[in-house]
């Protein structure tokens, strides 16, 4: 292996190490953001509240894009995940109130 394909695998290597601890950050946020979730959902269970609320996804949205144009990330991206999330948490909360 040459000198600079040795560099490049490296490289690869570091790039790799540090994705596959933000996949872990993700999953754990995840994780953390699900149980407070499952929590306003039994909230809301045992106070007949709905298991959507439109003006706080919109809210949601507004301010995911906002962080995602700060962050360099597309917009629209960010908003296809927490759409993803939101849609999650509606499910969790409508099993809450079976």
């Amino acid at each position: 292996m040459t000198d600079c394909a040795a560099k490049a695998a490296q490289l690869l290597k570091d790039h790799r190490d540090s994705i596959d601890r933000l996949d872990a950050i993700l999953v754990y946020t995840l994780g953390e953001r699900f149980k407070h979730t499952q929590s306003v959902g039994r909230l809301k269970a045992e106070h007949d509240l709905p298991p959507s609320d439109p003006a706080r996804e919109a809210a949601q949205i507004a301010r995911l894009e906002d962080l995602a144009n700060q962050a360099d990330l597309d917009p629209e991206f960010a908003k296809k995940f927490l759409n993803f999330i939101i849609a999650e948490v509606i499910q969790h909360h409508k099993q809450h109130q079976s």
